[in-house]
C-alpha cells in the first residue's frame, strides 16, 4: 500500500475526521474556487454568512512565502499520482488559507511552526526552507512525519506537522478530486433502481410487478409521479 492510499484507509476510518472542523467544508471550499474565478457565491449560505465569507476571502492571512510553504508541504504530504491530482491541483493551500481566517485557533500554530521550519532548515543547510532542493526539505520532513519515532528536539516541528497533514487531508478529500479518488457516491437523487435480485432472493422477496412497471423508470426519473391511479 502507497502512502496515498494509507491516507485514503486512515481517512475512509476516521482519523482523518480527528480535525474537527465545524463549518462546511465543501462549501468553503467552493467558495474560495467561484471566488478566484470572479463568480458569484451561491452555495447555500444566509446573507449574513455569505457577507462574513467575502470578508475572509477578501483578506489574506498569510504572505507570498509562508503560502508557498504550505504549498510544498500540501504536496509532500499528498502528491499527484497516476489516479488523481495532487493537493495543489485540488486548491487545498486556499483551503488551509480560508480555514486559517475561519478558525483562529490554526493561526499561531501554522504561522509558528513556518517559523520553527525556516530555523529547522536555516540550522541544516543555512537557507529557508522554501530555497532547499526536494531531497533537503525531505530529510527534514522525515524528522517529523511520524510522530511515534520522533526524537525530543524535534516534537514542535512534529505537533506543527501533524496539524497540516490533518488539514491537508480534510482539504483534499472534500474536494471534487479527493471524493473522486474516494470512489464515494453518497445518495443519488432519483436514479434508485431498486434493491438487486441477489439480496431480493436471499430473502424470498419480490417487488409488485406493478409498482416497479410504475415507480422504477430510469428515464423519467426526472418527472413527477402521479399515483392518481395506482391500486395496492
Amino acid at each position: 500500500m502507497n502512502r496515498r492510499d494509507t491516507i485514503k484507509t486512515m481517512f475512509i476510518g476516521g482519523i482523518g475526521s480527528s480535525l474537527v472542523l465545524t463549518s462546511c467544508m465543501q462549501e468553503q471550499e467552493t467558495a474560495v474556487a467561484d471566488l478566484q474565478k470572479g463568480d458569484v457565491l451561491h452555495y447555500g449560505r444566509t446573507p449574513q454568512e455569505e457577507a462574513r465569507d467575502e470578508r475572509l476571502l477578501s483578506s489574506n492571512f498569510f504572505t507570498d512565502d509562508e503560502m508557498e510553504t504550505i504549498t510544498i508541504l500540501s504536496d509532500i504530504i499528498m502528491p499527484a499520482d497516476d489516479q488523481s491530482g495532487s493537493a495543489t491541483d485540488a486548491e487545498v493551500p486556499a483551503f488551509i488559507e480560508f480555514i486559517s481566517k475561519d478558525m483562529p485557533e490554526h493561526q499561531t500554530p501554522l504561522k509558528g511552526g513556518i517559523m520553527w521550519l525556516n530555523h529547522e532548515s536555516n540550522r541544516r543547510f543555512n537557507k529557508v526552507f522554501n530555497s532547499l532542493g526536494k531531497d533537503d526539505q525531505l530529510t527534514i520532513i522525515d524528522d517529523i512525519a511520524y510522530p511515534e519515532e520522533v526524537k525530543p528536539e524535534y516534537e514542535q516541528g512534529a505537533t506543527f506537522f501533524s496539524r497540516v497533514r490533518n488539514l491537508v487531508t480534510t482539504g483534499y478529500f472534500t474536494s471534487k478530486i479527493g471524493i473522486e479518488y474516494l470512489g464515494y457516491k453518497g445518495n443519488i437523487p432519483n436514479a434508485w433502481d431498486g434493491v438487486p435480485q441477489d439480496v431480493l432472493d436471499k430473502h424470498n422477496m419480490a417487488y409488485d410487478e406493478n409498482m416497479l412497471k410504475n415507480s422504477i423508470k430510469m428515464e423519467e426519473r426526472g418527472e413527477i409521479m402521479d399515483w392518481s391511479n395506482y391500486k395496492v
